[in-house]
């Protein structure tokens, strides 16, 4: 019996989830239920037996990672550690001389590439080499892999080095090297990523309905079949309408601002309330908006009026208007007395404003468009609103004609700005910046369960045991935290709250 490959990878990842909880028991029982298991499998199973003290069971697991992959030198490395515990030195010293040979010639192999977080050094394998010579009396052996070490020590938590060759000089032996407790191999992250099921299309929604409390998303059943066709087709008794009163409307309508709503001839929108400035407060598409009352046309249907017609497709289709669409209203005051709505434009053909397309360089890019002439005020709080910003943390910054060199952008420099801006479209930059008054409350301290080497230069290296302040989350699987007075970013799952 086998298991599938997707079977083994939710199971390996299961088990590494417990080990990262410290429940070495359960993440072991996951683990051993797995049926094709790899040589990295057998890696997390021998560490964790041997976290447990089971060192034949350990062995036994080592063995069986080897056999998977002659050339795991950190297989090599772990039996050797199960040796020298078993008190088998000569077996133990073996192993350790296996593993370096497997580093071939380089000082150290980066596994993380392969889902486990550890760098394995020639240094610290020759350390323990030197720690197994001494338990078999080769002490002047031991000195010189000691020596061989010092040459290879490339970082200073490779001290241990150093006290190691002192004691033997002194022929007393000293502590071997190991891997802390839950450094495992872990599946890769795509695919752990397809493990998760994925609605492509979605579920159906009603956008707009006749029918009060309408639902429904699925498909109509079968209707039974009629004896005889009706000569007309069937119109519901009365139009009802969720709220408000229904009107047609007779023109298109694009909005200039953000509390007005786009229709199109010949939509139905129920009116909620109409204005003494002729500005109509609508539903449309389950959206609420604001449309020129002069636009629309009251709307009423009634069984009696639909059954003195009959229903052809050729009049089911209203014509288009023949005559041009009325002016646009002027909004003096709004239907619901907010100040956002209290600024209004005048219809005067001769006095229309212009508007100019802002582009805005941020993590990503985004457009606004914005009234020509509007302060700068007006435009910060158009963006953040965007990005979904506070406005105390944003700054906008532009760059003159003929020049690379940004400047930063505030009320008194908007005047310049506009005149910067090149057949209605202006590039703005946005920069984000920490805010010292609430950042401090979002402090969290954590405690390092592992130990982290930086493998890049953005990389925040500690060791466990160590308090970290986290300052941001990077993404799911990183944050960004400060630590021994070094700021850089690491995996969430190597701390936890204190």
């Amino acid at each position: 019996m086998t298991m599938s490959f997707v079977d083994t990878i939710r199971e390996w990842d299961e088990g590494v989830a417990l080990a990262d909880r410290r429940d070495w028991a359960a993440a072991l029982r996951v683990l051993s239920k797995i049926l094709d298991i790899n040589s990295k499998i057998f890696f997390n199973i021998g560490c964790l037996h041997l976290i447990n003290q089971e060192l034949d069971a350990a062995e036994k697991a080592f063995d069986n990672s080897i056999r998977k992959d002659e050339h795991l030198a950190i297989s090599f490395f772990q039996r050797g550690i199960t040796f020298y515990k078993k008190q088998k030195f000569e077996e133990s010293l073996g192993d350790f001389q296996k593993a370096l040979t497997e580093l071939r010639g380089n000082q150290l192999i980066d596994y993380k590439p392969l889902g486990l977080w550890y760098k394995l050094y020639a240094c610290e394998i020759l350390h323990n080499v030197a720690l197994t010579q001494a338990q078999l009396g080769q002490w002047e052996k031991a000195q010189e892999s000691l020596l061989v070490a010092l040459s290879l020590k490339t970082e200073s938590k490779h001290g241990h080095i150093d006290q190691a060759l002192e004691s033997v000089l002194k022929q007393k032996l000293f502590e071997p090297v190991e891997i802390e407790e839950g450094v495992l191999f872990r599946p890769g992250k795509h695919y752990v990523a397809e493990l998760e099921k994925r609605d492509y299309l979605g579920k159906a929604k009603v956008v707009a309905s006749i029918i009060p409390r309408d639902d429904f998303s699925g498909f109509a059943p079968l209707q039974p079949q009629v004896e005889e066709v009706p000569t007309r087709q069937k119109v519901p008794e009365v139009l009802r309408a969720l709220e408000g009163e229904p009107h047609s409307v007779l023109y298109e309508f694009l909005p200039e601002t953000t509390e007005e709503l786009a229709v199109l001839p010949g939509n139905i929108v129920f009116v909620l309330q109409k204005g003494t400035d002729n500005w109509a407060s609508v539903v449309f598409n389950g959206k609420k908006g604001l449309v020129p009352y002069n636009f629309l046309e009251p709307l009423e249907i009634t069984l009696s009026s639909k059954q003195e017609q009959e229903v052809t497709p050729s009049k089911a289709i209203p014509a288009p208007p023949g005559e041009e669409p009325p002016s646009r209203p002027e909004r003096r005051t709004a239907l619901d007395h907010s100040e956002d709505l209290s600024a209004m434009k005048t219809s005067n053909e001769d006095d229309k404003t212009q508007f100019c397309i802002v582009k805005v360089q941020f993590q990503y890019s985004i457009a606004i468009r914005s009234a020509i002439g509007v302060p700068y005020a007006t435009v910060l709080q158009q963006i953040c609103k965007k990005l979904k910003l506070p406005i105390h943390t944003v700054t906008l910054s532009y760059k003159k004609a003929a020049s690379d060199e940004r400047v930063i952008a505030d009320e008194m420099e908007m005047e310049n700005i506009w005149r910067s801006a090149e057949s209605g479209r202006l590039t703005l930059w946005c920069d984000v910046s920490k805010d010292k008054e609430n950042w401090s409350h979002g402090l969290n301290k954590m405690v390092a369960l592992h130990s982290f080497e930086a493998s890049c230069p953005e990389d925040l290296e500690f060791c466990q045991g160590d308090i970290i302040t986290v300052l941001s989350k990077v993404n799911e699987e990183w944050l960004e935290g400060q630590c021994n007075g070094k700021v850089g970013i690491f995996p969430a799952r190597f701390v936890d709250k204190v």
